[in-house]
């Protein structure tokens, strides 16, 4: 098992904060050092990702966590302009939502999520599914690199 030796950066976009502590809480457990940026709508999310206004000069992230339930813009809408961006394509996109609704999960797949995850509603549940999210992505798969 090989352990990145540069911080994976992970840019969560979350509004609930009970969501944001559980996620960085699992993050801190693991054996991967992970740089961990948090917006809390789509359209920071964005902001983030182009780096406008507040945000200049942030980092790419090496994972998106995107929750489909958000203020101004919706994780769709946000996924939806991430995968029709060149500069941000390449980005892998965890879908991490409680929504189990189908037509939800095959529009995230239709505007190119790589993954969709429902949320664990127990916390020891939640905070295993964030710990294999992890392992996948920084151990098992090799991320693309521009």
């Amino acid at each position: 098992m090989m352990i990145p030796t540069k911080p994976a950066h992970i840019l969560l976009v979350e509004d609930n904060e009970g969501d944001i502590l559980l996620t960085l809480e699992a993050f801190e457990e693991s054996k991967i050092i992970t740089e961990i940026s948090v917006v809390k709508n789509g359209q920071e999310a964005l902001d983030f990702l182009n780096q406008n206004d507040s945000y200049t000069g942030a980092k790419k992230p090496d994972l998106i966590l995107l929750d489909i339930n958000l203020p101004i813009l919706n994780g769709h809408e946000v996924l939806a302009n991430i995968k029709s961006d060149p500069l941000l394509k390449k980005i892998p996109v965890i879908m991490l939502s409680t929504s189990a609704n189908q037509k939800d999960i095959d529009l995230a797949y239709e505007y190119h999520t790589n993954s969709y995850v429902k949320k664990p509603l127990n916390m020891t549940d939640f905070l295993d599914a964030i710990l294999k999210i992890e392992a996948f992505w920084f151990q098992l798969s090799t991320l693309a690199r521009d």
